[in-house]
């Protein structure tokens, strides 16, 4: 199981493209790339699931922990290009109602 994470800077807009899996192993992988972003008032940050294959709740740990950062920073985050089954995930969680998320088919929120 392995992950990639490729974050790129341009102007006040982070996107980062995530492939692999997000599990036990990975999460703590992503969850120090993810820290890696410096936060301000207004930065967007994208992040692009749309390679991600798999993941299970530590990888919804992750994107929660990441989220609450992000808000006491007064950013944005974004999910995007996430597959019908991800989406699913953050749907039945809750997650899916208070998090921007877009899913492969177009469809936000």
């Amino acid at each position: 199981m392995n992950i990639s994470v490729d974050l790129q800077n341009e102007d006040n807009k982070v996107i980062g493209f995530i492939e692999g899996e997000i599990d036990a192993f990975t999460a703590p992988m992503l969850r120090e790339k993810l820290a890696e972003i410096t936060l301000e008032d207004s930065k967007e940050i994208v992040l692009d699931l749309s390679e991600v294959s798999y993941m299970d709740s530590t990888g919804l740990g992750v994107f929660v922990g990441f989220f609450k950062t992000v808000k006491s920073e007064n950013a944005k985050l974004k999910l995007t290009g996430l597959s019908s089954r991800l989406k699913r995930l953050f749907d039945i969680t809750g997650l899916g109602e208070i998090m921007d998320i877009e899913s492969s088919t177009g469809e936000v929120k």
